[in-house]
């Protein structure tokens, strides 16, 4: 399989991969599928009780292939997915005609599906050219009561509520669909030079919904728009942010691919009224029944997607931390069903916020999502010191919550004089029921400081706990050998199954000195299985980059997208090819690498700090459409000389903006449109002082 040469945004190939699971997505923020795959996911609409809850199957009228006309010789196939326009593009090409089919999820109307064929005549005879269309279309599903209803404007409808709400006494939550019937064939005339005919799906929750959106589609279509306006709003997407290096071609389409496939699940940027019910690992298009988590929610999405989408999306970003809000009832519940006070976080979770985990001991043990989730929280403060959310909206529930699980979690040991963490699970999954991870107990401190200081911020009573066990909470620490151990009792040399003591530092704030940061490395590096998940070997590259080590920085960058799959860049959860597809969690890792690792970006109360390092494979580095504190900022660096520029005020109330540089301390205004250049060092982003 062949993807383009040399153009990091475009993945073409002769043939589809031979596992199905490996072929592109078509996704919005709202429906999400798989090329010529017979099922539809709609964001939020799970079917299930309890830990049997999955995304539920909505029957596709997209899975439609195109055939070559009969006789046709000398045929070229491609397929071919276009980042720029975020569509799929299947070609046939023969002696005297072009015919392709567009797949794509609107960017601009997340409740319509569409693709279209498109006939082009390459010669100058004017025989009529048939092109058979191979549909698959039943409208059953296993997880939804459906009904044929009336068919609306000459459109098909599909109607019913799903079987099982999560929850008892939970609606029945409704879908609705409308869809042009497709035609076996479709035929370019005698006279005709080229045609194109479009068909739309669209789904609602009710039938008006589906009916209103379905008019929008329509009118769009009428002006012949319906394509442009798609595909101007991805170029739109791309003209504001992104993140591209000289080096290696497959980084650069690994980096645009993990890019591609995390936006795909959020809305444009500037959409009102947007409601985020999660990321989960495969994304959207992924999630039905024993298939890639069920479309569950875990700390992925808090510890390794929400960093990026933070970055370049602050409002995507506070969606998402709604989403937490949204579900603290179910937390709250969680942490009552345990036996404690304050939130404890499902560590799958679905509509309510209940714990939906099939197994027991993952929702009782890995309970270092609290910290996950409230490192979120503490990040967004940070970058957007947007008050509302944590005055009025939510935010300082979800962090008070969590804090007084931990207080209430926590065992005084009258041996030591700490506080003990005990049974959990760290990330390490391998080890179960260990005394005070230290991961864990890390991310218990860091919890408690941040909901203390953001008490003192809002005006609110600091918990009378919270302080004391921040500050006595036990941190394992071998200081003969001077590493962190897993937890209490871990043996150097015991396997782990992926980065967990290397997190602390990045993405977990924690100050570690050199010496202590490599020892860490270096203990778990050779000890983590190679068969653990695709973004352990991200957070190693991270720490080398720390370090400043360009070769050790660039053999884990290296490794941490060897699970990217040909053509369509589609990411395996293993290396082994198993576990979730479309794995975003992975590429929200290796995103991290680039995107922090490489530029030194730390999230900091006082700004954002750099500190840019050049891999061995990589010259140059830039980072475009960073929004910070209402600022749009680009950032590019070399091996010599790096170089910032806010291109824009994108919010009437942004500060203006300056770069501190270290060791020196000299200040730098950023004055929007001006690029301001100066050699390698680091630094911090911070408001101005004058």
């Amino acid at each position: 399989m062949d993807c383009s040469e040399d153009d990091p945004t475009i993945f073409s190939a002769h043939c589809l991969p031979s596992d199905p699971r490996l072929w592109a997505t078509v996704t919005n923020s709202y429906l999400g599928t798989r090329v010529y795959r017979d099922t539809i996911h709609i964001n939020g609409v799970y079917n299930g009780a309890g830990g049997d809850t999955h995304r539920a199957i909505l029957p596709s009228p997209l899975n439609v292939q195109l055939e070559a006309p009969a006789g046709t010789e000398q045929l070229t196939e491609t397929f071919t997915l276009d980042t720029n326009t975020g569509s799929f593009l299947h070609t046939l090409e023969g002696p005297s005609f072009r015919a392709s089919q567009r797949i794509y999820a609107h960017r601009v109307l997340p409740h319509v599906l569409v693709f279209s064929v498109s006939i082009a005549r390459l010669t100058t005879g004017n025989k009529s050219i048939t092109v058979p269309l191979q549909a698959d279309f039943s409208p059953e599903s296993p997880d939804l009561d459906l009904h044929v209803g009336p068919d609306f404007q000459g459109l098909r409808y599909l109607h019913g509520h799903i079987l099982n709400p999560e929850q008892p006494g939970e609606p029945q939550q409704e879908v609705h669909m409308l869809w042009m019937p497709v035609p076996p064939a479709l035929t370019l005339g005698e006279e005709e030079k080229d045609r194109t005919w479009e068909f739309l799906t669209v789904v609602g929750s009710s039938q008006a919904e589906a009916q209103d959106c379905f008019a929008e589609a329509l009118q769009l279509q009428t002006r012949g728009v319906l394509y442009t306006i798609h595909a101007d709003s991805w170029g739109q997407l791309w003209a504001g942010c992104g993140l591209d290096v000289a080096g290696p071609l497959a980084l650069r389409q690994a980096l645009r691919g993990s890019l591609y496939y995390l936006f795909s699940e959020l809305p444009q940027p500037g959409t009102q009224g947007f409601i985020s019910h999660g990321l989960s690992p495969g994304g959207l298009s992924n999630g039905s029944q024993e298939e890639c988590y069920w479309g569950h929610i875990f700390w992925d999405q808090d510890i390794w997607m929400f960093p990026n989408i933070l970055m370049f999306h602050p409002e995507a970003a506070r969606a998402i931390l709604e989403y937490r809000v949204r579900t603290l009832g179910g937390a709250l519940k969680n942490a009552q069903n345990l036996g404690y006070q304050g939130a404890k976080f499902a560590w799958e979770s679905a509509s309510t916020g209940l714990e939906v985990c099939p197994e027991d001991i993952y929702g009782t043990q890995e309970i270092h999502i609290n910290g996950a989730v409230v490192l979120a929280f503490q990040l967004y403060y940070y970058y957007t010191q947007d008050l509302k959310l944590f005055q009025e909206d939510g935010g300082w529930d979800v962090v008070s919550s969590v804090a007084e699980f931990w207080c209430s979690r926590v065992e005084w040991s009258s041996q030591d004089k700490m506080y003990h963490l005990k049974g959990v699970m760290p990330p390490d999954e391998y080890h179960s029921g260990v005394n005070n991870s230290v991961y864990t107990n890390v991310l218990v401190q860091n919890s408690l400081h941040f909901a203390a200081a953001l008490a003192k911020d809002l005006g609110l009573p600091i918990g009378k706990q919270w302080l004391e066990v921040a500050d006595r909470i036990k941190i394992p620490f071998d200081s003969e050998q001077n590493f962190h151990p897993e937890f209490d009792g871990y043996e150097r040399g015991e396997e782990v199954k992926q980065a967990d003591v290397v997190l602390l530092g990045y993405p977990v704030p924690f100050p570690l000195t050199p010496d202590i940061r490599r020892k860490n490395l270096e203990t778990y590096e050779a000890v983590t299985s190679p068969r653990g998940p695709a973004m352990t070997w991200s957070m190693f590259a991270v720490g080398w980059m720390e370090l400043r080590d360009p070769s050790r920085a660039q053999v884990h960058l290296s490794r941490s997208f060897a699970n990217v799959t040909e053509p369509f860049k589609v990411w395996t959860e293993n290396a082994d090819g198993s576990g979730a597809v479309n794995f975003l969690t992975g590429m929200g890792g290796f995103l991290q690498a680039a995107l922090f690792g490489c530029t030194g970006f730390r999230i900091t109360e006082a700004g954002v700090t750099f500190d840019p390092l050049c891999p061995d494979l990589v010259s140059r580095v830039s980072v475009s459409g960073i929004s910070y504190l209402g600022n749009k900022l680009n950032f590019a660096f070399s091996k010599d000389s790096v170089t910032l520029e806010v291109t824009a005020r994108a919010e009437p109330w942004a500060p203006p903006l300056e770069a501190e540089l270290w060791p020196s301390l000299a200040r730098l205004p950023l004055i929007p449109g001006q690029k301001v250049s100066f050699s390698h060092s680091a630094g911090r982003i911070q408001r101005s002082s004058s």
